[in-house]
């Protein structure tokens, strides 16, 4: 028989705990045995008990119940999904009937026959095991509810270096190799990540996406490992992570680089192990998960810096895709283009757009610093402002960036230059800056930190 998982038995007579735990050792991997039901408390705390037995007196010359009835209101409210099973004397069978009313599970009357509570306890064990079976799947279908993303066409471009990034995805799709996407903001490293998890055989399961940017410290085992009710001052009931809503899945973690040192070791724990541990228990839960992480940042040179963990970088970079930007791949943009028009043609009801032969040349001579995401947004404007059928220069609103870059400048000077010239347009409007920059409130706050904005 394989052992199941852990009981707590309350009785103040100390051959009849002795005797339980010799019978009950067989069958559960660990069984606990208390005198004081005053210990009990305590005992739940540690969060591992799956069942509890009982007695309903505890008190020399007290026969009443009232003890039992007690005890299980107290344990009731310290965890009140644990299934409790009452011991009985045959004079308390009434009294152990309006237990089972009040929340116990089952009772069993002493002198008890072996097999009959090994039965009673089982069915509890297994009968709770079906509750958290369907808490968690709940709990994982109200996580899952704001990560399905609507399906579309994604135009992959014909340019040699799309051809390349695709010829990779479809390699490494096939595997559960962890996988690091990099390249600049904007070039559609999520699209990616989600082209290899349609890919692969988890393509069944869900695809968590977490950016690591948004994540506060003081939330972050909360977000990532889930917590119990009582974890914290908010944690009014048990929600999970994103480990366990991804399990059998794919975890996506985006903005990778932004994560703070002392968070990175947290992070490789899990990913080491496959083990996570709920905020505010110290019970670990497996999970499986096929992990794909995402950054625009320099992970070596943060490793050579000290501000980013190198055996982290080693256990996220079995597979490295690099991405490239929009201003490399030639006609790509025209393509690209071309589908943004459609969906934004059908979406605001002007299915005849066209651009002009001018409008083509810009858009293939512009360099783009905010790669497909700045593209997209920018056909979008133009569809919405545009009154005529075909699509001209003067309907776009391009960035003022400089077409020629100074000697020895670097694309990290670039991109702060960017973002100092927007805050200057904006006023410092950063809801602003970062809808123009293509970027989130969060990303944004990041970057003017690294900067000094």
């Amino acid at each position: 028989m394989v052992k199941q998982g852990t009981i707590l038995v309350v009785d103040d007579n100390k051959g009849v705990l002795n005797a339980l735990e010799m019978l009950l050792s067989g069958v559960f991997r660990e069984v606990i045995t208390i005198r004081n039901p005053n210990q009990i408390e305590g005992a739940l705390e540690s969060g591992k008990v799956d069942v509890v037995l009982l007695d309903m007196n505890f008190s020399a010359g007290i026969n009443s119940g009232n003890e039992g009835l007690y005890w299980l209101s107290r344990i009731k409210g310290i965890a009140k999904g644990i299934p409790v099973v009452l011991f009985t004397a045959y004079a308390d069978i009434d009294l152990a009937v309006r237990a089972v009313k009040e929340g116990a599970t089952d009772f069993v009357v002493k002198p008890w026959d072996n097999a009959k509570l090994i039965a009673t306890l089982l069915a509890a064990y297994r009968l709770n095991e079906s509750r958290r079976e369907v808490k968690q799947l709940k709990e994982r279908e109200e996580v899952l509810k704001g990560q399905l993303a609507p399906e579309r066409e994604v135009v992959w471009g014909e340019s040699e270096a799309m051809r390349r990034v695709y010829r990779l995805i479809e390699k490494v799709a096939v595997t559960d190799a962890n996988v690091l996407i990099t390249g600049e903001n904007g070039t559609g490293k999520e699209i990616v990540a989600r082209e290899i998890h349609a890919l692969s055989k988890r393509n069944s399961e869900v695809m968590i996406s977490v950016d690591m940017g948004a994540v506060t410290e003081t939330l972050f085992e909360s977000e990532l490992f889930g917590h119990v009710k009582g974890a914290f001052t908010d944690a009014r009931e048990d929600r999970i992570g994103k480990f366990e809503a991804a399990n059998k899945g794919t975890l996506f973690l985006d903005e990778i680089g932004n994560l703070s040192y002392g968070l990175q070791s947290k992070l490789l724990v899990a990913i080491q192990s496959r083990k996570i541990i709920r905020v505010g228990s110290n019970k670990l839960i497996n999970v499986d998960i096929r992990l794909v992480c995402a950054t625009n940042s320099d992970l070596p040179r943060m490793v050579r810096e000290g501000t980013f963990r190198e055996d982290l970088l080693y256990r996220i970079n079995t597979i490295h895709i690099e991405i490239p930007p929009l201003r490399e791949r030639g006609k790509d943009v025209l393509l690209l283009a071309d589908s943004f028009l459609q969906v934004y043609g059908r979406k605001y009801r002007k299915p005849d757009l066209s651009f002009s032969r001018e409008t083509r040349e810009r858009l293939l001579t512009y360099s783009w610093p905010g790669n497909v995401r700045e593209l997209q947004h920018t056909i979008e404007k133009a569809v919405i402002m545009c009154d005529r059928q075909e699509l001209r220069p003067e309907d776009f609103l391009f960035k003022n960036i400089p077409e020629q870059v100074s000697v020895g400048e670097t694309l990290e000077d670039m991109e702060r230059e960017m973002i100092r010239q927007a805050l200057e347009r904006h006023k410092g409007n950063l809801s602003a800056v970062a809808a123009q920059l293509g970027i989130t409130r969060q990303t944004l706050y990041n970057k003017m930190k690294k900067f000094n904005l």
